[in-house]
């Protein structure tokens, strides 16, 4: 009993935690519109893609998420326009959120197919916070039959730098520091914060048939350490991936995506954790699945494969 008075109590702890530093999927090379606006319709054609991430398997509570985007650039404009939804869930806290995009591109270069985008976004974010959940031993106590719901509205902005073999980006996808959490009680509260990111990666052809991209996201949270990935990906006839990512104090990551045709892809992350959670999970599985489609009236035509 009092271990698992325990684990719920760390469940409500990492609840607030992860109100304060929002989840990182281990795939987003493969969804940009995740953590920058501005890639918002970067390819004309409709790109529709959704990633569920289950982390650290086995362990009571842990998170779960679920995240869904679709955009879309048009024929004869420079606009884009985008979606970005998600389902975040600890323990007894869940979140909603929901986001609309828009890009604007600027073509610097036509022979090495140079752009800078400028994106915002703009939307809310749904918390609920189910204490009744907690299962107390005494059950009369009016704490725990608290459902505490809170609604905020946030924006973001960035820029995008693209070309046939390099990508650049800085974003604030959330600007605000909103407070989603307040219990008097706790003498406790939750915000979220204002973060960054900055991203950048290049291909390099070894041969015909052989490709690697190189990429990084470093990350830094108002009141939270920084954070960075390194990651390396080997693509082999344009079809088919492999790959490595190392996460800083967190995990080693191996990476795999197959292009099945030219409209479907699919990809698969698994995350060997090295912190201290290492010793109560057995991992983090994600995957990956994203429909691309030319639509004749607004779109000029279908743009090759890109990873980025």
């Amino acid at each position: 009993m009092i271990r698992i008075s325990i684990i719920f109590l760390l469940i409500s702890m990492l609840g607030q935690a992860y109100a304060q530093q929002r989840p990182m999927q281990s795939l987003y090379m493969f969804d940009p519109l995740l953590l920058n606006p501005a890639y918002a319709g970067n390819h004309v054609q409709l790109s529709a893609t959704a990633i569920y991430r289950n982390q650290w398997v086995n362990f009571p509570g842990a998170p779960r998420t679920l995240t869904a985007t679709v955009h879309s650039g048009f024929r004869g404009s420079r606009a884009g326009v985008g979606i970005i939804a998600g389902r975040d869930e600890i323990g007894i806290h869940g979140e909603n959120s929901l986001y609309l995009a828009y890009s604007y591109k600027i073509p610097l270069s036509k022979y090495s197919n140079t752009t800078l985008s400028f994106g915002l976004q703009g939307g809310f974010n749904d918390f609920k916070s189910d204490y009744g959940k907690l299962n107390p031993r005494n059950p009369t106590d009016p704490f725990f039959g608290v459902v505490d719901r809170t609604m905020t509205w946030n924006f973001g902005a960035g820029l995008y730098l693209r070309s046939d073999k390099y990508f650049v980006g800085f974003s604030v996808p959330y600007g605000l520091n909103n407070k989603v959490v307040d219990f008097e009680s706790l003498e406790s509260e939750a915000m979220q914060r204002r973060y960054f990111y900055l991203t950048g990666g290049f291909t390099k052809e070894l041969s015909k048939d052989v490709k690697l991209f190189p990429s990084t996201v470093i990350r830094f949270q108002e009141e939270a350490p920084l954070s960075f990935d390194l990651n390396l990906l080997t693509v082999l006839y344009d079809v088919v991936g492999f790959g490595v990512s190392y996460r800083l104090d967190d995990s080693v990551v191996g990476l795999f995506e197959l292009q099945i045709n030219e409209n479907f892809h699919v990809g698969y992350a698994y995350d060997f954790t090295t912190s201290d959670m290492a010793r109560f999970s057995n991992g983090t599985h994600e995957i990956m699945v994203n429909y691309r489609i030319k639509i004749n009236k607004i779109h000029k035509g279908l743009a090759c494969p890109s990873y980025w």
